[in-house]
């Protein structure tokens, strides 16, 4: 093979810098073939590759996969520090960031002492911020800095002084400063760097979300009315923070009052009022003719939809009669596909909302959408993108019944970096309420506590106490008691024993399966009722959530200390229920009163199997003549105790030996 001299001499460099001895061996071979081979072959030198900086880091990443048994990387490795309760992580994550805070107190107070300039260049997040006051010395950089920076209450303040100096701003910097003052409704946003409290912050509900919230008067408006000649991007920029704020009727009036003036407004702008058609139109077909016409207005000017467009309409329709809403989606899914504009999440969410209404036909539109979005990165290209997960579960739970199908949902979020759009931590314990309650109504209870609970629970997701109850209950059905103990220590961790029902039904399945053949389980058993009657006895009376204590709890303790022959502990129940009726409500049930008994006898206490038949008498259990019967059968009774018999139950209850 012919090479070339430039090459060659290239080679030859390049083996001089390197001291590889394995370098050398591979150019010297690399030289030997180039010139004895004869073949002429072309030699292609491939493109560099542009990489970023954390190129290699994404890399390494990629080959490891989520350890689901181990807590997420914001918490400590110690194991005995590692919060597992969801008020546990959300405090322990809360407390870091109110850490941060406190840093950025500190630097901002003491702005002096943090002057020195480290890093080469200098990152400003590392440097104080700068306070502007009424007395502080502005210039135009300043209020570009603030505008750039997010910082609206500083923006604010320094073209107020800019004003008072008489510093003309040109128009493209007002306009920017108004884009920022609509889109934050002039006030300051969350700061970036705060990511728990972005995290941890729930949702508001729809109907608050619908409030007009926007400041009326406020600095926003006074800069657009300040600016002298607006322009169409004036005119957006105020229509769409009025209509993002729900002050839809001087939106409309702005909009009209635009268009009158022959403005051309953005594809945005129209955007937000086909959105606002919702509110400003009483009935179906008044919004869609309003939408229509936005729509043809957009196309005789010329104006191109963009997926905003697209996800305007749908949730318009999303909000409509369901007959109608199904055809017309369709069709406007259809056009837009024919005009290049593919949907987001926050499209097929709204068409999951259109054909999945309560009481509507079912549909199987879902998994036509599945295989649409099946296996795909997926990126945010709507801020209501992070809707879609939630709904395509709660869709699966409770219209389609799927656990296949939850299935393929769940691995879609898990593909790639799909998991940055699962939203914010109320959105994510809603996502595995319903994958949870699905997962364990839809498979044998040993599968899901192999397959889902073992894998996600507790670092993943902490179940809720309405989760929790829906597992204890298969438990019962499936009669998988030997995942009791393990489902009463999670429900410790988890700060879920607060709830009545729950306490009552882990002790009843408990006293319903009785293993005799098991003793290490019912050992269990009696240990998990002792830790039961102690949270119960140790309340604070003046909880808001305390638990009253009924006698069918007490009866189904004595009942599992009994079968664990811890015949102490159920008599000490016993006295004390005796002695403080009033605390606990009802009685307990008969079974435990008269296995109580039938211990006594076994232990040959006849002073207390008395004692319990007193109660047995003063609370008209039935059967208590049986019960005096077998006590004298198998217990020698002497004077004494056959007269406090003989009160109890009469003297006819008495046996003549």
């Amino acid at each position: 093979m012919n090479i070339p001299s430039t090459l060659y001499s290239r080679i030859n460099r390049l083996q001089t810098k390197i001291p590889c001895r394995i370098s050398h061996t591979v150019l010297f071979n690399l030289k030997k073939n180039c010139s004895t081979n004869s073949t002429s072959e072309e030699i292609i030198i491939p493109k560099k590759i542009s990489r970023g900086p954390t190129d290699i880091l994404r890399a390494l990443e990629s080959t490891i996969g989520r350890d689901p048994t181990a807590a997420h990387y914001k918490f400590h490795d110690d194991p005995y520090l590692i919060p597992q309760s969801n008020i546990g992580k959300r405090t322990f994550a809360m407390a870091q960031e109110a850490g941060k805070k406190a840093a950025h107190f500190v630097r901002r107070e003491n702005i002096d002492l943090f002057q020195h300039k480290e890093a080469e260049p200098f990152i400003d997040m590392f440097g104080p911020p700068k306070i502007y006051t009424e007395n502080s010395e502005v210039s135009i950089d300043d209020l570009k800095d603030c505008i750039k920076n997010v910082d609206v209450s500083d923006a604010i303040m320094v073209y107020n002084l800019l004003k008072k100096q008489n510093v003309d701003i040109e128009p493209d910097l007002m306009q920017n400063l108004l884009e920022l003052l609509c889109y934050h409704n002039s006030q300051d946003p969350l700061p970036e760097e705060l990511i728990e409290e972005r995290w941890f912050r729930q949702s508001t509900k729809g109907n608050e979300r619908r409030k007009k919230t926007w400041k009326d008067g406020d600095f926003a408006e006074e800069i657009f009315i300040s600016i002298k000649e607006p322009k169409a991007e004036t005119y957006s920029a105020i229509i769409q923070g009025m209509a993002k704020y729900y002050q839809i009727e001087r939106a409309t009036q702005l909009f009209e009052e635009a268009k009158q003036k022959g403005f051309i407004l953005s594809t945005d702008t129209y955007n937000a009022m086909i959105e606002a058609g919702n509110l400003l139109k009483e009935n179906y077909d008044m919004r869609w003719a309003y939408i229509v016409q936005l729509l043809s207005e957009m196309h005789e000017k010329k104006i191109k939809p963009n997926l905003g467009t697209l996800n305007a309409v749908l949730y318009c329709l999303s909000l409509m009669g369901i007959k109608f809403s199904r055809e017309s989606a369709l069709k406007v899914l259809s056009e837009f596909k024919n005009l290049g504009i593919e949907p987001s999440l926050a499209s097929w969410n709204f068409i999951l909302q259109i054909f999945y209404k309560d009481n509507a036909p079912l549909s199987s539109i879902m998994f036509d959408i599945m295989r649409e979005i099946e296996n795909k990165q997926l990126e945010i290209r709507d801020l209501r993108d992070i809707n879609f997960f939630v709904a395509a579960m709660s869709i699966c739970r409770f219209h389609l019944n799927d656990l296949d199908l939850a299935h393929r949902v769940d691995a879609l979020l898990h593909y790639g970096n799909n998991y940055d759009l699962i939203g914010n931590s109320y959105k994510e314990a809603v996502y595995y309420r319903h994958y949870f309650m699905l997962g364990v109504n839809s498979q044998p209870i040993q599968d899901f506590m192999t397959n889902m609970y073992d894998k996600l629970v507790p670092h993943i997701y902490t179940p809720e106490m309405s989760v929790l109850e829906e597992i204890l209950k298969q438990i019962e059905i499936y009669g998988a008691v030997e995942y009791i103990p393990k489902m009463w220590s999670d429900m410790v961790i988890f700060d879920s024993t607060r709830k009545e029902s729950m306490l009552n039904l882990i002790l009843n399945i408990m006293v319903a399966n009785e293993r005799k053949n098991d003793p290490d389980l019912t050992e269990k058993f009696a240990n998990v009722a002792e830790d039961i009657h102690e949270k119960l006895i140790n309340q604070n009376e003046n909880s808001t959530n305390k638990i009253i204590i009924t006698g069918e709890m007490i009866g189904s303790m004595i009942l599992l200390f009994l079968r664990n022959n811890s015949f102490n502990k159920a008599w000490d129940l016993f006295v004390d229920l005796d002695k403080n009726h009033q605390k606990a409500v009802g009685t307990p049930r008969s079974e435990a009163i008269f296995a109580l008994v039938d211990a006594c006898i076994a232990e040959k206490l006849p002073s207390k199997a008395l004692l319990i038949l007193q109660y047995i008498s003063d609370y008209g259990y039935e059967g208590i003549e049986d019960v005096a019967k077998n006590l004298q059968l198998k217990l020698t009774l002497d004077e004494t105790h056959l007269e406090k018999l003989a009160k109890i139950v009469g003297q006819h209850a008495i046996i003549d030996k």
